[in-house]
């Protein structure tokens, strides 16, 4: 431990010890509230001293890929982040201009881009320098937006790894200042204890930030990160793989810190820790798994399409010669896949608690891939999107959705504030029964989340047909009892929904009951059913953290209370 170590721990231990007992929901925001009190407190900058680094030492890479245009673009002084852009000209400070946008602001101060402004070469690392010293000079003592638990792992990973390319074009003076700043950073980031679902990822980034200094400083960051780490790793990474949060996106971003992590261990000579070598497996294995046959990663749960190029990064290390399951029973996944259709379905309740900060109120949504081109799928909000938390509710997926409310929504207004964006209500039971023959396979799937407001559960039932190549579904509406007395029937409306890839297109048939739907390669596929009302309306789906314009097919009826209703529909390739 570091020589402060008493003074640093004074007010985490005693906000630690809220937690637990009948009141851990009020705790947690207590705790949430007062750390980040503590954390603007000059005391506690004082804490962030320690140790001085002697140096550098390892020299981690990072297996993002890369995007050297975009770091030619901010040599010449045009940041472009999110979809906004702010033009400086070469030299030009972005430090003192107010951001267009909040996730533009999130990936500047995280410097996401910082990788891809190395890899112009000399003139990049000398551009990347300039724009750090003068961030430090605005924000290096202390911002609650700069250093909070949002940007600052990421930025502490990104300047682990550039921090040796950085130092080479540094004078003295500035390297040791680089160094010392990094050090006070990555132990700021062991004193976050609030988003537990980010916390393996904030430890790996400290790890790395501690294998990267020389001397003590960077051996006590790095031990008390690694020990931490060790404990935690069986916990966020599921024993399929699946990232604790239940999000894909989230389990693949962790591989890469992962990663870079056992990278930088061994330049430093130390063998990676069990339990990271076991976690990096895992998330291996998950990874393809939830990669679909279109090249990209399902969208569920907080987390977006990640590309082909993304996915192959984080491959890269890996021989792929076994197949990927068809079930992640830990994290809650299924896939169906036939000659051609394949089928991913969340079949597990969304996460609770401190877990559920992005996590979505979509119970049995699904995604499906025809051929290469991926037809339905969800809207794929992420947190790093800075969209409405609307797109975590039920109507953004491709479910079922019951009135106008949502099978769970995010925490609002002072409790949100309080405890961060949890997810309250929604699905706490889902139930899943798998079938395989020969001819086809099945899903027999179901949840409780109407049964609160409308006494109904919902099941859905999607069966593959390997003989003729096609995905029949059933959505059923079924009443947990029949209703006392001989009272008025009562109804509730409902809609089956199908959001479209931006790619795809739908056309409505004459009959106004099919729907043909055609993706990039322009093979057509019939979604037929039995629906009162079926309707294309506009949708939105995210990628890259920006909105794209897309539409949604709506299956439209009503459920009698008392006694249910069901939507039958279909999906088959449409003769040529």
């Amino acid at each position: 431990m570091d020589d402060r170590a008493p003074l640093t721990r004074v007010v985490p231990d005693f906000v630690a010890r809220l937690g637990g007992g009948p009141f851990s929901t009020f705790s947690d925001g207590l705790r949430r509230q007062l750390e980040l009190e503590w954390f603007g407190s000059p005391l506690h900058l004082l804490t962030l001293g320690g140790r001085k680094p002697e140096g550098l030492l390892a020299h981690p890479r990072d297996p993002r890929p890369v995007n050297p245009e975009r770091g030619r673009q901010i040599l010449s002084g045009a940041f472009l982040f999110g979809g906004t852009a702010l033009h400086l000209g070469p030299q030009g400070d972005p430090w003192n201009k107010a951001s267009p946008s909040r996730r533009f602001a999130v990936i500047l101060h995280r410097f996401a881009w910082m990788a891809d402004l190395l890899a112009t070469g000399d003139a990049g690392a000398r551009q990347g320098l300039r724009l750090y010293l003068d961030w430090r000079r605005v924000f290096g003592r202390w911002n609650s937006f700069s250093w909070s638990a949002e940007v600052l792992d990421r930025r502490v990973l990104n300047l682990a790894c550039a921090a040796r390319a950085l130092n080479a074009v540094a004078s003295d003076a500035e390297g040791a200042q680089l160094a010392q700043d990094l050090a006070r950073q990555a132990r700021h980031l062991l004193q976050i204890t609030h988003d537990r679902g980010r916390a393996a990822e904030r430890l790996a980034a400290a790890a790395t930030a501690g294998c990267v200094l020389s001397g003590q400083a960077g051996d006590q960051i790095c031990e008390r990160a690694l020990v931490r780490l060790e404990r935690l790793l069986p916990q966020i990474v599921l024993a399929d793989g699946g990232h604790a949060t239940r999000s894909p996106e989230a389990g693949l971003e962790l591989l890469f810190d992962l990663l870079t992590l056992d990278d930088a261990l061994v330049q430093r000579g130390r063998a990676a820790p069990e339990a990271l070598s076991r976690a990096i497996d895992r998330l291996t294995g998950a990874a393809r798994f939830f990669t679909l046959a279109d090249g990209a990663l399902a969208c569920f749960q907080g987390g977006e399409a990640v590309g082909k190029a993304r996915i192959t990064a984080a491959l890269a290390h890996d021989d792929g010669e076994t197949r990927p399951p068809e079930q992640a029973l830990n994290a809650g996944y299924q896939k169906l896949t036939g000659k051609s259709l394949q089928v991913a379905v969340d079949a597990g309740a969304p996460a609770r608690g401190d877990l559920s900060h992005a996590a979505c109120g979509q119970p049995l949504a699904i995604e499906i891939v025809c051929g290469k081109d991926r037809l339905i799928t969800n809207a794929g909000w992420s947190p790093d999107a800075a969209a409405p938390q609307a797109f975590r509710l039920t109507d953004a997926a491709s479910t079922i959705a019951v009135g106008d409310i949502s099978a769970g929504e995010p925490l609002r207004g002072w409790l949100a504030n309080l405890l961060g964006p949890r997810l309250r209500g929604g699905a706490r039971r889902v139930e899943v029964r798998r079938h395989e023959t020969e001819a086809g396979l099945w899903l027999d799937l179901s949840h409780d989340g109407w049964v609160r407001r409308f006494g109904l559960t919902h099941e859905r039932r999607l069966y593959v047909d390997l003989t003729t190549d096609e995905l029949r579904g059933e959505d059923r509406l079924g009443p947990i009892q029949a209703p006392k007395g001989d009272g008025p029937r009562r109804y509730a409306p409902f809609a089956v929904r199908f959001h479209l890839h931006p790619d795809a297109r739908a056309s409505v048939a004459r009959d106004h009951k099919s729907v043909l739907i055609k993706g990039a390669s322009n093979i057509g596929w019939w979604l037929r059913n039995d629906a009162v009302d079926v309707a294309v309306e506009p949708s939105v789906h995210f990628e890259n953290g920006v909105a794209r314009r897309s539409t949604q097919i709506v299956l439209r009826s009503q459920a009698r209370l008392d006694k249910g209703a069901r939507i039958r529909w279909k999906l088959a390739r449409a003769e040529t």
